[in-house]
């Protein structure tokens, strides 16, 4: 049983975390009155299940099944390609209503977000638990599909609280009563908390978020490092975690992974994605005006294993061509031609301002620069043409072999079916509705 409160302050900070529920497929099922009531699923561009809906869950569809698996167990299932576009048009809404209440919302994910509720009872009129209690009600009015939603003094609570009654549930939790919430919850539940920290707080004795957070904070900062301690604080009532509301201006690392299906045994197919990935990844950082010093690549089995192998550049750089020179002897390190691949990935690391070399003796700083000039001519042609309008040779495989596009179906419809006077660049923010009207 759980004893005296972690603290008595019910809301010294008002933090809303708000989660949509099973969101692709139930924008899916939004867009598509005809697909209501049925189990559907996303992700047939990858091969398995990105996103399933309630009646395909409650049939023990689970995410990252395959797609054979799910038509064994449901031959009627929906099984649609992910359409990102519109998932994104969707996000914004949802940050959009949010931020009618308040300016202070940090957008976690394409489905999630964390708002400050803090100090507005008084202009808006309405306790904190009303205003979560609106804003949730808004949301599933006007995006058409529901969403679970949580308050309590702290990130971390917020985040359990969301979780606490799934789907369409809204849990407030007031800090004299996050102990009761704590009791019985799991350690490796808790937000933040992964499976190592989770497999050492075990060892202690530690199994539940209670007993964690009624550990002493002397034992906690000697067993586990900052991050950890902050987790602590939060549990016990303490905000610590501050929202990140503004846009982001520079990375720690910048990573691409994609899928692409069939799957492959084709070295020079496989290194193509990966050199995809690459290029894209430098588009990136050199917009933020970044340079990579490292690289981890990896690449994905059919059977989901993963391989990888770190990379460390001579210099910090943010050229593909000079990465892929890099990174093709480790790439070969790894790859084994009896295997079947079905994703490859890149992610960048110790990023650093990008300068000017300075002048050597050698003349390459001068052949440095005079290659940056020809990469910012290479972003100013796709900003203006497109994406992948010029791309070096090592990538033209990916190209000439697009992925998640073929002869299936596999392209979303919002693709396939433009409005008038829309391109496959230029296009309006606006889903693709298609129910019917009745007279």
């Amino acid at each position: 049983m759980a004893s005296s409160p972690l603290t008595l302050s019910s809301f010294p900070r008002a933090i809303l975390h708000v989660d949509a529920d099973c969101c692709f497929a139930f924008i899916e099922q939004a867009d598509n009155p005809e697909y209501r009531g049925k189990p559907l699923i996303t992700g047939k561009e990858r091969g398995i299940v990105a996103s399933m809906s309630l009646e395909a869950k409650a049939l023990g569809i689970t995410r990252g099944m395959r797609l054979f698996e799910v038509k064994r167990i449901c031959p009627d299932a929906i099984i649609l390609p992910s359409d990102y576009e519109t998932y994104s048009i969707y996000s914004k809404r949802l940050f959009a209503i949010v931020r009618r209440y308040t300016p202070d919302v940090e957008e976690y994910s394409i489905d999630e977000c964390f708002a400050d509720l803090t100090g507005l009872r008084r202009p808006l009129r309405m306790s904190y638990v009303e205003m979560a209690q609106k804003i949730k009600n808004d949301l599933d009015t006007e995006l058409g599909f529901t969403f679970s939603v949580g308050l309590a003094p702290t990130k971390v609570v917020a985040k359990i609280a969301s979780k606490w009654e799934k789907p369409s549930g809204f849990t407030a939790i007031p800090g004299k009563r996050i102990h009761l919430y704590l009791q019985d919850l799991p350690v490796e539940k808790v937000w933040g908390i992964g499976s190592q920290t989770a497999a050492l707080l075990a060892k202690r004795g530690v199994r539940t978020a209670l007993q964690f957070a009624r550990r002493p904070e002397a034992w906690v900062k000697k067993t586990l490092t900052k991050p950890g301690v902050e987790i602590w604080l939060e549990l016990n009532g303490k905000s610590v975690m501050p929202l990140e509301t503004e846009e982001k201006h520079t990375y720690q690392s910048i990573q691409k992974f994609k899928t692409f299906t069939p799957p492959s045994r084709h070295e020079s197919f496989i290194f193509s994605q990966l050199s995809k990935n690459i290029e894209n990844a430098c588009i990136k950082i050199r917009r933020y005006k970044l340079a990579a010093k490292g690289a981890l690549i990896f690449l994905r089995t059919q059977t989901f294993d993963h391989q990888g192998i770190e990379v460390t550049f001579s210099r910090s750089t943010n050229m593909p061509h000079e990465m892929i020179q890099a990174i093709r002897p480790a790439f070969e390190k790894i790859y084994r031609p009896d295997i079947e691949y079905r994703a490859t990935g890149i992610a960048l690391v110790k990023l650093e301002e990008d300068t000017i070399v300075q002048l050597d003796l050698f003349g390459e700083a001068v052949h440095i620069e005079k290659t940056a000039r020809v990469y910012t001519a290479i972003d100013s042609l796709r900003k203006k043409y497109g994406k992948h309008t010029v791309f070096l040779g090592s990538s033209l495989l990916a190209h000439q072999f697009a992925q998640h596009i073929g002869d299936r179906g596999d392209e979303p419809a919002r693709k396939r079916e433009l409005f008038k006077g829309e391109t496959a660049r230029r296009r309006l923010g606006i889903p693709l509705f298609r129910g019917k009207l009745i007279d």
